[in-house]
């Protein structure tokens, strides 16, 4: 009987033991075919633009291919449950940016996903600088100026083309105290022209899109909303510096695996995107397009999504903004 216990007990514990080798083993084998990556924004965007540069880059540490769906529409909520419904095994990744993650769950009513339960994150690992722009002839040529101008004028134009606009413009006005009327965009590119030209009073851009819109004199800069001056815009001051006293709303992105997927392919593509996100050519590379690197695990990433959704909540009641 003792022997017989034995081989049974060694028995179990071989197959235990199979079975929990066979889960790094698939992990290492990770990835054997080509795996897509949903970005909620049309070819030629900001977030296309950044999330094409590290989506190639994963492909060179990889040996695999990686390939980009652009999936527009519904301020990215069409990539995003198009994830959240994916097979968990790790050939379908979201490139999302927190105000997607953060953001929707106070704007939009009856989402059919849950951006914290029905995710999990790889990393983060860039973070963006938005920028206030008027078009290059407007007489504002400080934040200030364009504040007072903004509390003196009751009808007042302002373009959004996201989340991140939306809650962003929603605190400066709630900082600076003015009355505006918001104008939806479906992209930056849209919005663009209405900026050049006057029509818009001002729009907080983003800074992926709007750094070349800058540089090219298409538009002006005022101020740049994260907690420092960004190295390809330096003579534009942030908004503290600008004299909005502790302002700092800035996006950032991140890679997000549908939930339940194997833990092993997570941390491996974590891995990736941290080690791209610490190279000097990814910091080069995101200095031309307003960015910052990042290099955060799937762990603090989660961490920090929390915290923003902790902030977000207040802005959006203190703005009344119904859900749609």
């Amino acid at each position: 009987m003792i022997n017989r216990r034995g081989v049974v007990a060694a028995g179990v514990s071989a197959v235990l033991g199979l079975a929990a080798a066979a889960v790094p083993a698939f992990a290492q084998e990770y990835p054997s075919r080509p795996v897509r990556v949903l970005i909620g924004f049309p070819a030629g965007s900001g977030a296309d633009i950044l999330g094409r540069f590290f989506v190639a880059k994963l492909g060179d540490v990889s040996g695999q291919s990686f390939i980009v769906e652009n999936k527009p529409g519904a301020n990215s909520n069409i990539a995003v449950g198009l994830v959240a419904t994916a097979k968990p095994d790790g050939y379908t990744m979201l490139f999302v940016a927190n105000s997607n993650m953060a953001g929707s769950r106070f704007l939009f009513k009856d989402l059919p996903f849950d951006t914290v339960k029905d995710f999990v994150p790889a990393a983060s690992f860039a973070q963006i600088a938005f920028v206030v722009v008027v078009n290059k002839d407007s007489p504002h040529k400080t934040l200030a100026d364009l504040n007072e101008f903004l509390k003196k004028n009751p009808r007042n134009r302002y373009g959004v083309t996201n989340q991140m606009a939306i809650i962003t413009t929603e605190y400066y006005r709630q900082k600076v105290g003015f009355e505006a009327t918001q104008v939806q965009y479906r992209t930056a590119p849209d919005s663009l022209p209405d900026v050049e030209n006057g029509t818009l009073d001002f729009q907080i851009m983003d800074g992926t899109f709007a750094a070349g819109a800058i540089k090219a004199g298409k538009i002006r800069a005022l101020a740049v909303t994260t907690a420092k001056r960004h190295p390809s815009l330096p003579d534009v001051p942030t908004m503290d510096e600008a004299g909005l006293k502790g302002f700092e709303l800035a996006p950032w992105w991140g890679v997000y695996f549908p939930k339940d997927t194997p833990p092993e392919i997570v941390a491996k593509v974590g891995g990736w995107m941290n080690k791209i996100s610490a190279t000097e050519e990814a910091g080069k590379f995101l200095a031309t397009v307003g960015s910052f690197p990042m290099s955060e695990d799937g762990k603090t990433a989660a961490a920090r999504l929390q915290a923003d959704i902790a902030l977000w909540g207040p802005i959006v009641k203190a703005a009344k903004i119904e859900p749609q």
